[in-house]
């Protein structure tokens, strides 16, 4: 997902490391149901939570939960009422069942197994772009939440363009021809924008044929599509303008400068310098193939 800064974001490492500082990563208490903070993106302990690699910053943020199934909190709580209508003889009320069933969660909380998940920020001081790889909405959400909350005064929106990702992958498809610098792969989604929501995909199936042009005629609008950007990444991208499946093909690592040493810093810088250094070249183009980015409104402005 790719965000636009507009404002607010700090201009040396240092200032973004002393916000981020004090919401570090630590894993829940007992009685804790659900962490969250930034951690190394290296992976070292207690190690720098910014990481800068040719220019370009990375962030990690991590979430752990405590996992509770549902099912085993009803059985303890059905305990608790058979004990109480066996004993007293009568039924437990709504509330003290609310009240039973909280019980029974703060219980089996030092007993839950965890459950953790990272989501990886990359800034692009110079352009002004942040970006999440982030697999739903509610997830970068939470992400902007926490970066918000740590940086004063940031600004941040979804970029937004000119056409939107749904009239022109509908083009694309309907030419048989995708945008300068790109080709049309083999991977597609259409969805039925009346009301009987018809889904039609395709894997691994040429798209230059009649049948998908009847498809979008007919209304289907492509709300998946797989693209291929100068022979050097392929990825699909979505409806909501987020990028998906991102791979790097061979030609990427033609060339590429490889270090003797064989410790993690050296993956991780080689990683890191590749993936944004590709992504930096991909994302102008795939803006401009969608007509250009739409200015920022001060209304559209996220800062909480």
């Amino acid at each position: 997902m790719v965000y636009r800064i507009t404002a607010g974001w700090p201009t040396e490492v240092a200032q973004l490391e002393q916000a981020l500082e004090p919401a570090r990563f630590v894993e829940c208490g007992a009685s804790q149901e659900k962490s969250v903070g930034w951690l190394e993106p290296r992976g070292h302990a207690n190690g720098p939570l910014v990481e800068c690699v040719a220019g370009q910053w990375i962030l990690k943020l991590m979430v752990e939960t405590k996992v509770i199934p549902a099912s085993v909190v009803k059985r303890k709580v059905q305990d608790q009422i058979d004990h109480i209508e066996a004993t007293t003889g009568r039924k437990p009320g709504k509330k003290e069942r609310r009240d039973l069933s909280e019980d029974a969660r703060m219980a089996l909380l030092p007993m839950a197994f965890t459950k953790q998940g990272s989501v990886q920020v990359w800034v692009d001081p110079e352009a002004g772009l942040l970006l999440t790889d982030a697999g739903s909405q509610a997830k970068a959400d939470e992400v902007m939440t926490w970066l918000i909350k740590a940086v004063d005064g940031l600004v941040v929106q979804l970029v937004n363009t000119q056409t939107s990702p749904v009239a022109a992958m509908a083009l694309w498809l309907s030419t048989r021809e995708g945008p300068p610098g790109f080709t049309v792969d083999r991977e597609c989604e259409l969805k039925a924008a009346d009301e009987s929501r018809a889904v039609v995909r395709y894997t691994r199936h040429a798209l230059d044929t009649d049948e998908v042009s009847q498809h979008i005629a007919m209304g289907k609008l492509p709300t998946r599509l797989a693209l291929t950007w100068s022979d050097r990444v392929s990825f699909v991208l979505t409806e909501a303008l987020q990028l998906k499946k991102i791979s790097f093909l061979e030609t990427v690592f033609e060339g590429a400068a490889t270090s003797p040493g064989d410790g993690k810093d050296d993956n991780f810088d080689a990683d890191v310098a590749i993936a944004t250094g590709e992504l930096r070249k991909l994302i102008p183009d795939l803006l401009e193939a969608l007509g250009g980015e739409m200015a920022i409104s001060a209304g559209q402005a996220a800062t909480s």
